[in-house]
């Protein structure tokens, strides 16, 4: 058993060290298992919870997702250090200095007034800092793991800064019927391949449209798949009500079912 003081409050220095005590030959044999990608995933989860209990507008919960963020942090340090990669003072020294770097209208002369001058600024900078010779550069910037809407949106936001697109909504909003009857196509053709391709097509379609309309189309999915849960709910219990058990009807009675709950929810 290894002993650590107790304290009545715990900060950032005990944390770094209970992480060492965890990965040390005396520690916790999980966590000495682990590696950079062994918790990559683990690293989203916690994101995203914590992304979940800022829109529920609940703190006492963001405070605890924050502290498993924070550990994520913590936890990949503790590797890149013990590879002498570098520590997690090294990497509060790049972001203190990103950050100066990146407000020169707060850190230096530079004169932005507005926050549209502001985020002007900062593309530019981070252009010049990650060595971003041409838009193309900035869209391959653009990380892979994101969410494959969030990401859609990202890159059609930036290659508009290059002037490549739609020129209002309704020309955004024009393309998708005609991806959709392209999808329509290559479904008759029955090749797999461009079947996934169009219908990839279709849906950046929809995110540009998205985009255009000033809606992040990853919210909107979520929010219409929290809403299907709420019908598919009331569904279930209509037909719990009539002694009936879903799988065994037809679809066209669970489509009756489906738009009672339609009305309710």
């Amino acid at each position: 058993m290894i002993e650590y003081p107790d304290k009545n409050n715990y900060n950032i220095q005990d944390l770094r060290e209970i992480v060492k005590i965890l990965r040390s030959p005396e520690g916790c044999p999980w966590d000495k298992e682990q590696n950079h990608s062994s918790i990559r995933n683990d690293f989203l989860e916690e994101a995203y919870e914590a992304v979940e209990a800022i829109d529920l507008l609940d703190m006492p919960l963001l405070r605890e997702e924050l502290g498993d963020v924070l550990l994520q942090v913590v936890f990949h340090c503790t590797l890149a250090e013990e590879e002498q990669a570098f520590d997690f003072d090294a990497v509060c020294d790049e972001i203190c200095r990103k950050l100066m770097i990146r407000h020169p209208h707060v850190f230096g002369s530079v004169k932005a007034e507005t926050a549209e001058t502001v985020l002007k600024n900062w593309d530019e900078i981070k252009k010049k800092t990650k060595h971003q010779e041409n838009y193309t550069d900035t869209l391959n910037s653009v990380a892979k793991s994101l969410p494959a809407l969030a990401r859609a949106q990202k890159i059609g936001k930036r290659a508009s800064r290059a002037g490549m697109d739609f020129e209002n909504l309704e020309q955004a909003c024009s393309c998708i019927p005609s991806e959709y009857d392209e999808l329509q196509s290559a479904m008759l053709s029955g090749d797999v391949v461009h079947i996934e391709e169009e219908l990839g097509d279709l849906l950046f379609s929809c995110v540009n449209t998205a985009r255009h309309l000033n809606i992040d189309a990853e919210q909107a999915l979520s929010k219409a798949t929290e809403k299907f849960i709420r019908r598919f709910d009331g569904t279930e219990k209509l037909v719990e009500q009539d002694g009936k058990n879903m799988p065994d009807l037809p679809i066209q009675e669970l489509d009756h079912y489906w738009n009672q709950a339609k009305q309710e929810n």
